[in-house]
């Protein structure tokens, strides 16, 4: 008689014996565990075995367990491959939670406060265990979840999945992209630096030209927590992307899943006849079962897809993650999230509340409306030959647009800021400017200028004597004053003469990177007539240098930033009153710690 008032798993030893005890107390776990299968069916499932009992078990877990409840029990045979399903609804749910668990790793070391985000991302890189890979797989799988939601949804149109009576489901899918963008929006701003505030303020700036004036003021101050996006702007848009957004989504996630199994996954188009729906009744003959089959397929997808990811982050992509933010400075280029670029490149049209607020309504309205307004029976493509041509011009639309809204496009930026700005650029997308990668001991104090590069092997001296002589007499426009002058009062430069001297072509980076600035400025001849460049390395204190980079050229007629040329096909250049030519000078600046360390990111 056991000692207590249950029966044992000793007394099952002492009447069966330890093994059978033991496999019986294994079978009634796994059958507790699975909601229904025991280890003999779950070994003829892997074995590919049909189910020796009856009822079939492999159905229980469908009917009684939590986990499957919302999956189909059995599929039909022609959606089980690439065509048409392409698994693409399962790559979204499973980039859900991809996203959602990177994304918890990531929040215990973070905290919402522009006064330390910044530093915690630098340590999340920098101290914690995996935390750059965490991050790296996190910010590529927001990136990828977006594109999969996206080619998921095109391809349910393609098939005309949305028709009677799915018409609700493709109508959540809307919501989930739309809610997927908007999560994959909101992190943006999370590291805090360079990148994250300036694209994230375009994209809160096109809330404020909500009409009428007071509703996007206020809606702009709602987002923003403020007239410049903060410490509440922050705090508002972390909430949103760990709480607000993610309840919503996997509220109609589950909506989604719910009417997917209830009207199940409609057949090719040209398997059913026209205005019939016979996705519920599948033959038994055409039966593929959850499990295995499908089961066992969905974990290769995930397998293979978390191998890509981890091969993207361990030697191609890294999450970038450029210099503080700093409300103050503009960076060159700004853009939108790449998934919003086509409502910047909508802006660029015209009136920002029609093209920022009234056309993405309509345009993602007709989206969601369609299913109600194509009520036609036919799936068949032959038969949907204008809802094709409309799905296209709408791609077609978007891809424009989309080109539109890059920084290149209808936005003028003069020669000498985009060479100075690749000069010095920010670490940012695992591109960063030509001077930052320059070793420390090679950041030789002094003056070095592009005309050394235009004499001939053994003359550089020579030329560069020269041409510091013919600075020293020349003078700016602005008033008479010399280049030092100027350099002095607007570049605030610490130097109290110019004089240029050679660069060792001893094969050093410093060396080909002002030769690669030669190239560039040589390069836009017509916009920098007469151009050259300079770099000025300064020691401020121990282990500290400051770079200036800048490029002098003659002013030239231009006409919206174009240079007017003549007969000849050179630039019209301005003179002053004395017949002089008009100088112009562009400068900036960097500091370069000693244990700075700025180097190409692995793969790149």
């Amino acid at each position: 008689m056991s000692v207590l008032p249950f029966p044992s798993f000793l007394d099952d030893v002492k009447e069966k014996g330890l093994r059978r005890a033991l496999y019986e107390g294994i079978n009634s776990l796994v059958e507790r565990f699975t909601a229904g299968m025991n280890v003999q069916d779950l070994r003829e499932a892997l074995r590919g075995e049909t189910p020796s009992r009856k009822p079939n078990p492999r159905l229980q877990p469908h009917a009684d367990g939590f986990w499957l409840h919302m999956r189909p029990s059995y599929f039909h045979k022609s959606v089980t491959g690439l065509y048409p399903e392409f698994r693409l609804g399962w790559l979204s749910t499973y980039f859900v939670f991809f996203e959602t668990i990177t994304g918890i790793f990531l929040m215990v070391w973070y905290t919402p406060s522009p006064q330390v985000a910044y530093a915690n991302m630098l340590a999340i890189m920098a101290n914690v265990p995996l935390g750059q890979f965490m991050r790296d797989l996190h910010r590529l799988g927001a990136e990828a979840m977006v594109l999969i939601v996206t080619l998921h949804m095109l391809r349910t149109f393609f098939t005309a999945s949305y028709k009677k009576p799915r018409e609700f489901t493709w109508f959540t899918g809307v919501i989930l992209l739309a809610l997927t963008m908007f999560l994959s929006f909101s992190g943006y701003l999370l590291p805090w630096d360079q990148l994250a505030l300036w694209a994230v303020t375009i994209g809160a700036s096109m809330v404020e030209a909500a009409p009428p004036e007071v509703v996007g003021t206020n809606l702009n101050l709602l987002l923003r927590g403020g007239p410049e996006i903060g410490a509440n702007g922050l705090l508002r848009f972390y909430l949103l992307h760990v709480l607000a957004v993610p309840a919503l989504l996997f509220v109609f996630l589950g909506v989604h899943y719910y009417k997917v199994v209830v009207h199940g996954h409609s057949l090719p188009p040209k398997e059913e006849n026209i205005g019939e729906d016979t996705a519920k009744r599948v033959p038994l003959d055409k039966r593929v079962y959850f499990i295995p089959d499908i089961l066992t397929s969905e974990i290769m997808w995930i397998a293979v897809t978390s191998l890509v990811l981890v091969v993207l982050v361990t030697w191609f992509f890294h999450a970038p993650l450029e210099s503080h933010a700093d409300p103050q400075v503009t960076p060159l280029g700004t853009t939108a999230p790449w998934y919003f670029l086509w409502i910047q490149g909508a802006l660029k049209l015209g009136d920002k509340v029609f093209w920022g607020i009234i056309f993405p309504t309509i345009y993602v309205g007709i989206l969601a409306v369609f299913p109600y307004v194509d009520v036609a029976p036919s799936r068949r493509w032959a038969h949907r030959r204008i809802q094709l041509s409309f799905a296209f011009v709408m791609i077609t639309l978007t891809v424009i647009l989309s080109y539109m809204g890059l920084s290149e496009f209808g936005v003028v930026t003069s020669a000498d800021s985009e060479i100075i700005n690749e000069m010095v650029k920010e670490p940012a997308h695992n591109h960063m400017g030509h001077i930052r990668p320059v070793p420390y001991d090679e950041l030789r104090a002094g003056m070095y200028t592009t005309r050394q590069y235009e004499a001939s092997a053994g003359e550089e001296a020579e030329v560069v004597a020269a041409f510091n002589e013919e600075i020293e007499n020349g003078e700016l426009p602005t008033g008479g004053t010399t280049l030092l002058s100027y350099l002095e009062t607007s570049a605030h430069l610490p130097i109290t003469t110019l004089n240029f001297t050679v660069l060792p072509n001893d094969g050093s980076e410093l060396y080909h990177v002002v030769e690669e600035f030669t190239h560039m400025i040589d390069g836009r001849a017509n916009e920098l007539p007469n151009g050259w460049g300079g770099v000025i390395i300064t020691d401020v204190q121990q282990g500290l240098k400051r770079i200036d980079v800048l490029i002098v050229w003659q002013d030239y007629e231009n006409v919206n930033g174009r240079p007017v040329l003549d007969d000849q096909g050179q630039p019209q250049l301005v003179v002053d009153e004395n017949g002089e030519p008009v100088w112009r000078v562009n400068a900036q600046h960097i500091f370069i710690h000693e244990n700075s360390q700025y180097f190409a990111a692995p793969g790149t």
